[in-house]
């Protein structure tokens, strides 16, 4: 068959960013809300009532950001059935160094020789931000594939003394594989609806050790030199921000409330994902979760979350399935995909 004028010119659809690969990995150590109360003024019932928490994971003091994005890194890339990437986008608050940046360390490690690697700081919704950049890289024709991480040593920014904290969060990483495919094809990412209010940054925030405050480093407080959140305020931006996010991706897939199979939840509190999915009309059978066995692992939430879910059964073959998350910046941000048949996570 010839081809016509009008399709010889006509224009190729560019490639979509495409889900392959999915891995995690957790710290062995688990905290107990018991193990916490010892020394803070809570118990395991408050904790777990409130924030949905019985154990979180910490890494020994040897253990860097890096060392959890490699092993995540490494296993979302087994997972897909690969050893090279183009580009590796790390999500993470808590960087190895204020300088360099980590990712190079970790493409390094994983051998992937002169891969363009660089970090991302968008707090709890880093990931998304990340997969974002991604699938612009490949939309854009500069990756065919691109190694996205997720990965937090949250215990080296947060005062374990400090009872609004030190419950909350816990150490770990996730890590995905996008590849360049078909638009609209199984594992495809959807529209990305992403923002934030600068406004409200300081109700997640270390007040001191970057350029804004840097004459106090040794001499502020030891409290600034950890993470300050003012908690009910950012539950407030969370379930407002998240749920207006979240409708917006459905609709521009095409979906309503009842299409959605699976609502992938940013686990920052369990009364925060409820509230996102009763104002969006999802079921809460349709919700996984995973906090009470990890915490709040920040940019690492999302893809722990789906790799557990992935490799539960929780996730299955044509999935409709909405992600969200929320974090300091206040940053925010969701996309969609149909979940893709094939994909074995590695935890």
């Amino acid at each position: 068959m010839h081809q016509t004028e009008e399709s010889a010119n006509a224009p190729t659809a560019a490639p979509a960013a495409v889900l392959t690969g999915l891995g995690s990995w957790l710290p062995p150590r688990g905290v107990t809300n018991d193990e916490l109360s010892a020394h803070l003024d809570t118990s395991d019932t408050w904790i777990r009532e409130r924030i949905g928490i019985s154990v979180r994971r910490r890494a020994d003091p040897k253990t860097a950001t890096s060392d959890l994005a490699t092993e995540a890194g490494a296993r979302a890339l087994r997972s897909a059935g690969v050893t090279q990437a183009d580009a590796v986008v790390l999500a993470t608050t808590t960087p190895d160094h204020p300088c360099p940046a980590t990712a190079p360390i970790v493409a390094a490690r994983l051998g992937l020789v002169n891969a363009a690697a660089f970090d991302i700081a968008a707090g709890c919704s880093g990931f998304l931000h990340a997969t974002t950049v991604a699938a612009g890289l490949i939309h854009s024709g500069t990756a065919d594939r691109v190694l996205v991480i997720g990965a937090e040593t949250m215990s080296a920014i947060i005062d374990l003394e400090d009872r609004s904290t030190a419950p909350i969060f816990g150490d770990g990483a996730g890590a995905a594989v996008l590849e360049a495919g078909r638009p609209g094809q199984p594992g495809a990412l959807g529209e990305v609806v992403w923002g934030s209010d600068g406004e409200h940054a300081d109700a997640i925030m270390i007040p001191v050790g970057g350029s804004r405050n840097r004459d106090s480093r040794q001499s502020a407080p030891h409290s600034e030199r950890h993470v300050q959140m003012r908690g009910n305020e950012v539950f407030r931006h969370a379930v407002r921000r998240m749920t207006a996010a979240a409708n917006r991706a459905a609709a521009a897939a095409g979906w309503e409330p009842q299409d959605i199979d699976r609502l992938i939840v940013h686990q920052a509190n369990a009364r925060i994902s409820a509230a996102v999915s009763d104002a969006l009309g999802v079921p809460p059978e349709r919700v996984p979760s995973n906090i009470a066995t990890v915490g709040n692992t920040a940019a690492a939430s999302i893809p722990l979350l789906l790799a557990d879910a992935a490799a539960e059964g929780t996730l299955r073959p044509g999935h409709r399935v909405l992600l969200v998350a929320f974090g300091s910046g206040l940053a925010w941000a969701a996309t969609t995909l149909v979940w893709p048949p094939g994909l074995h996570a590695e935890r």
